[in-house]
């Protein structure tokens, strides 16, 4: 079973920038689909972005051209750089690791999941 372990969230206000990380034990870092979801409160979890082992990317439109998923297979690391964030922003973002091939937009299709890095995006 992987680890996956969420930072850098924070508070922040509107039209700041942060980026967060997601360190991933094990060897096989590079094999996998790696998301980031969030979960504002009374809402569903919902993917954001994903990158797979040949580095396509998938964002949701609510985030296009602000975010930006990337990964470092050398350090078992994904990242999300979020800029020109906004309130509705606000959510625990979580990452999430899926073990088969390719991007999929459903909570299902991850297996394994980090804690949550909480963000909080002031007007």
């Amino acid at each position: 079973q992987v680890e996956l372990v969420e930072s850098g969230g924070g508070l922040v206000q509107t039209g700041d920038s942060l980026r967060l990380s997601c360190a991933a034990s094990g060897r096989t870092f590079s094999w996998y689909t790696m998301g980031w979801f969030r979960q504002a409160p009374g809402k569903e979890r919902e993917l954001v972005a994903a990158i797979d082992s040949g580095l396509s990317t998938y964002y949701a439109d609510s985030v296009k051209g602000r975010f930006t998923i990337s990964r470092d297979n050398a350090k078992n690391t994904a990242y999300l750089q979020m800029n020109s964030l906004k309130p509705e922003d606000t959510a625990v973002y979580y990452c999430a690791r899926r073990s088969r091939g390719g991007i999929r937009l459903s909570v299902n299709e991850y297996d394994s999941w980090g804690q949550g890095t909480q963000v909080v995006v002031s007007s």
